[in-house]
């Protein structure tokens, strides 16, 4: 692959076996520097979409058949192959995302410890047995691959989750169609390769690279297709959802979030204020997990506002590959504007920045970045307290009391991640009972998950399935239930 001294790349989709170009071309840039071309794409169309989906189709007994064990065997050397590239991988994610390169390198370097998890994941009890109510009757069920399964990721952590989707589904035996999004194609060749240098056979993974309009309802409406999962936008989502389910198949979405951060009076305020800013703050902000509400104690609200203001005033905007560069800009052009737009309806409505608000220009030339941005004197109407933003954007919403906060945190749609600060054991535990969110925080920042525990949200956040650790099984498996009799044998005269 390449860097910036080099040659651009020319990349292209894999499909049963070989890489395809497609009847297209389209520019791969770096949103630090919109003129640089990190790499040449050409595009896969519906007619290369539906022959991923039938070479994964033909792979897929094979790969049914194959042993768990060598399974587990191809995704532990994906897993060290990722290990080994992070630096590079890491450089060219930056370079195309956005985010910085030490963010960068810990999320492939995640992503590889994923393939690795799910490489034992593969040799765990794959079903249970029953007592019978009848003599010589052995009951068991067994979980068994769906088939093809289509992978449909966003461009905001585009190591990481795929890796989570595409690993415990080929773990246990489904055959795979990836499409990456469009913003991120070099990231997702570098994650493919690393999976197909494991040796793994051709057809059990195609990787599509094109637009959404042109090839996302072959991936989610071809007859071939047995499940997609898909990571998001609602709206995106549920019209996917709509398409896939008319014809039966499974679907799993991780959508949206407007996720809120709850001080109350009794927390350590330094340390909830640097939590809360990393959560709004770090990854530019562009995380489903992401900090956008902070709800605070009206007595201590004063102080959290200046300890996040500091930060936002303290932390480097710049080139995500300088090292002293903590916010990097936002991935697109297009993302950019979307942000602008929220921080003038937010004036226009009343709040009032005390930090940031406004694009970081200067040195930074025509890059598109945005300061960290602390909006106070929000109404609990105003669209940055309703709507996800996905830039680096905190608002914060006073509170009379606990009861205040969490009936605020609740009225939202959304339902992904939550968090309180407290140094009060008992209000945690009740805060874990009475928030709506399908991932609770108690004094830690809203974003951030580990790949061994459940994934996912509630209400307008998920389809209600949830993602990486065991869980992972029961939707890429569905279960098989046997009735073995033995019947007593006839007695002999």
């Amino acid at each position: 692959m390449t860097t910036i001294a080099e040659e651009i790349p020319e990349i292209a989709s894999y499909v049963a076996g070989e890489w395809h170009p497609g009847p297209r071309r389209s520019a791969d840039t770096n949103p630090t520097h919109p003129k640089e071309t990190v790499a040449n794409t050409t595009l896969a169309d519906a007619a290369l979409a539906r022959r991923a989906v039938e070479a994964a189709r033909a792979a897929f007994p094979m790969w049914r058949a194959t042993l768990a064990t060598a399974r587990g065997d191809f995704l532990r050397k994906a897993g060290d192959l990722l290990d080994a590239r992070a630096e590079q991988i890491g450089r060219d994610l930056t370079r195309e995302e956005g985010k910085t390169l030490d963010e960068a390198v810990r999320e492939v370097r995640l992503g590889a410890n994923i393939f690795r998890y799910y490489a034992v994941q593969a040799l765990d009890p794959d079903g249970e047995t029953y007592p019978s109510g009848r003599p010589n009757l052995f009951l068991y069920t067994k979980r068994e691959p769906l088939g093809v399964v289509s992978v449909i990721t966003p461009w905001n952590f585009p190591a990481c989750i795929p890796a989570w989707k595409i690993a415990p589904a080929l773990a246990f035996g489904n055959t795979v169609v990836w499409k990456p999004a469009d913003l991120v194609p070099l990231t997702a060749v570098h994650i493919a390769r690393a999976v197909l240098d494991a040796g793994l056979p051709s057809g059990v993974l195609n990787l599509v690279l094109g637009k959404g309009s042109e090839v996302g309802d072959t991936l989610v409406t071809h007859p071939d297709v047995a499940a997609v999962t898909f990571t998001g936008s609602n709206a995106v989502g549920r019209g996917l959802q709509a398409k896939a389910a008319a014809s039966g198949k499974r679907v799993q979405l991780e959508l949206g979030g407007k996720n809120p951060a709850i001080v109350l009076q009794d927390a350590d305020l330094d340390f909830a204020a640097e939590q809360v800013a990393r959560g709004a703050f770090l990854a530019t902000g562009q995380k489903c997990t992401a900090t956008s509400r902070v709800i605070v104690q009206r007595s201590v609200a004063a102080e959290i506002v200046d300890r996040l203001r500091a930060h936002a005033e303290s932390w480097t905007v710049g080139d995500p590959l300088d090292p002293k560069t903590k916010i990097g800009p936002i991935v697109s052009s297009a993302q950019l504007d979307s942000v602008l737009r929220y921080l003038e309806q937010a004036r226009r409505d009343g709040a009032r920045a005390v930090a940031g608000g406004e694009r970081a220009g200067g040195p930074l030339g025509d890059g598109y970045f945005v300061k960290p941005t602390v909006f106070v004197d929000v109404a609990p109407t105003n669209p940055i307290a309703r709507e996800e933003i996905f830039g680096p954007v905190a608002a914060v919403l006073p509170v009379a009391s606990y009861e205040d906060a969490v009936a605020l945190a609740n009225d939202t749609p959304y339902g992904l991640s939550a968090s309180i600060f407290t140094n009060d054991l008992a209000t945690a535990h009740r805060f874990a009972q009475d928030i709506r969110a399908g991932v609770v925080k108690v004094n830690q920042e809203t974003s951030g998950i580990e790949y061994h525990v459940p994934f996912g949200g509630v209400k307008e956040s998920s389809s209600g399935s949830r993602e990486q650790g065991k869980a992972a099984r029961e939707f890429f498996t569905e279960s098989k239930t046997v009735y073995m009799n033995f019947p007593a044998p006839t007695a002999r005269a």
